[in-house]
């Protein structure tokens, strides 16, 4: 799916979640090296999310899973883009933004 690429902050649900229901989280951490846009590191597969359980509501981290994009890596790991659906367990993790910059748009198939 192409889009923009995305930095810290940046919402994301995995469905199923921790429980069956969807969770919610957003991106807390970018792993080294990282490129930037604006000044900001954009987030690559292997990324941290920070996740809520929506039943419980005990947080929890999530790695983004590897299939991100094809076209534009960052020492072999894809970018990360609005829109992706990335298979990260325990579901399949759907990336919202807000997009870390509107000037880049990555147009390569995950």
């Amino acid at each position: 799916m192409p889009g923009s690429p995305v930095t810290i902050g940046c919402q994301v649900v995995v469905t199923p979640g921790a429980s069956g229901p969807p969770d919610t989280g957003t991106i807390v951490g970018i792993l080294p090296p990282v490129i930037l846009a604006n000044g900001l590191p954009l987030a690559t597969s292997g990324s941290i999310c920070l996740m809520i359980n929506s039943v419980w509501g005990f947080p929890y981290p999530v790695v983004i899973g590897p299939l991100a994009s094809s076209g534009v890596t960052v020492a072999g790991r894809g970018l990360v883009r609005i829109g992706d659906r990335i298979p990260s367990p325990p579901g399949v993790l759907l990336v919202l933004g807000p997009p870390a910059t509107a000037a880049v748009t990555d147009t390569w198939p995950p």
